[in-house]
């Protein structure tokens, strides 16, 4: 059975500046939409709030509520890489989760945390965290709009398969099948091994296939570097800091589609057709 065409707008080049006919185009046809998870189409950050303010309660009690955004800023920033070097493989997912914990407790004046310590840590923050995940209000219309016309949908994400399953489904959003996480290959994003393999699961083409994220550089621009159209969600107020590229006339600069919402995505795929 045929998917319905949609049509993106003119304009786009690859990373290196250079339009291609294959691969990352923005104009032609689109069969498949892929999505990241976290804080695309899950608000993550929202979740990581409430998780944050229950650690900081229990293991940095001297720490005043109106410095718990701080903490917040810095571990979302993530400034030494770790959760990168963890989708790379270099780290197991506690190990990387550790490093960050002791670094908000050596930041802002708290005890380090050995093994079992850490084993506290991660109960208080991972049960408050899951109990906050909440799908974005311009998840479920985007995905309804895009099952309307016949576009698939799947979601890649630098997370673990069970893990981003469990995180959709209790969002609210079960009908967005997870087809790669960093389990899937034993590496993550930005490698461009994992759009390819996202879009063989989907079905699509990667030239026919757009790919949205919050991270400029291991979502956006590494899908159109993989022959995908990347779009940046550049949510506001939300962004990560850090380390991390977050220049939106760079990313327009690279053909890198910059949107602040996902009801902007559904008009990118969708009108004109």
């Amino acid at each position: 059975m045929s998917t319905p065409e949609a049509s993106l707008p003119d304009g786009a080049a690859h990373p290196d500046g250079v339009a291609h006919p294959s691969g990352g185009a923005a104009r032609g046809a689109v069969d498949g939409v892929l999505f990241d998870v976290d804080d695309t189409l899950v608000d993550t950050r929202g979740a990581f709030a409430l998780a944050i303010d229950a650690v900081c309660e229990v293991y940095l009690p001297h720490l005043p509520v109106e410095r718990y955004g701080e903490v917040l800023a810095l571990w979302r920033s993530d400034p030494h890489g770790w959760y990168r070097a963890y989708t790379r493989g270099e780290l197991t997912f506690d190990g990387q989760r550790m490093l960050r914990a002791n670094e908000l407790q050596e930041t802002f004046g708290g005890a380090v945390l050995d093994e079992d310590g850490y084993a506290g840590w991660r109960s208080v923050f991972w049960g408050t965290f899951e109990e906050g995940w909440r799908a974005h209000d311009d998840a479920a219309p985007v995905l309804k709009r895009l099952a309307a016309a016949g576009v698939r949908v799947g979601a890649l994400s630098n997370a673990a398969v069970a893990l981003q399953t469990d995180k959709l489904s209790r969002s609210g959003l079960s009908e967005v099948p997870m087809l790669v996480g960093v389990d899937t290959l034993g590496f993550g994003k930005p490698d461009p091994r994992v759009f390819v393999e996202a879009c063989a699961r989907l079905g699509t083409d990667p030239a026919r296939t757009v790919y949205v994220g919050d991270e400029l550089d291991v979502d956006a621009r590494a899908a159109a570097a993989a022959g995908l159209t990347g779009v940046w969600i550049d949510r506001p107020g939300t962004r990560r800091g850090g380390p991390a590229e977050e220049d939106p006339e760079a990313a327009r600069a690279a053909g890198v589609h910059v949107v602040a919402s996902l009801d902007e995505v559904g008009d990118l795929v969708l009108d004109g057709r």
